[in-house]
């Protein structure tokens, strides 16, 4: 078999599940690890793109920044949770 297409497939299917995961990135309370995922396949993604032209590119860079708002947004969430805890304790 030609690997050459098959290795474009894989890079355009990994840009699409990175659109999907970095929308599910966005849910509250669970979106964090499907963020981080997003943010791992489309580095994946990106490091194919070296050797072939992606016309899922777009997707990709959808889920990457819907990936990258979420795990900010969940982080600086997480932040204030545990900074009014703590402060509410003393």
């Amino acid at each position: 078999m030609n690997d050459l297409p098959t290795a474009k497939i894989k890079m355009m299917q990994g840009s699409i599940r990175c659109l999907a995961f970095g929308l599910l990135g966005l849910l509250p309370a669970i979106g964090l690890p499907f963020a981080i995922a997003a943010l791992w396949l489309s580095g994946r993604a990106r490091w194919q793109e070296r050797r072939f032209w992606n016309p899922a590119r777009p997707y990709r860079i959808i889920g990457l920044t819907c990936a990258a708002v979420g795990t900010i947004g969940w982080f600086l969430i997480g932040a204030l949770i545990v900074f009014q805890a703590v402060t509410a304790r003393q």
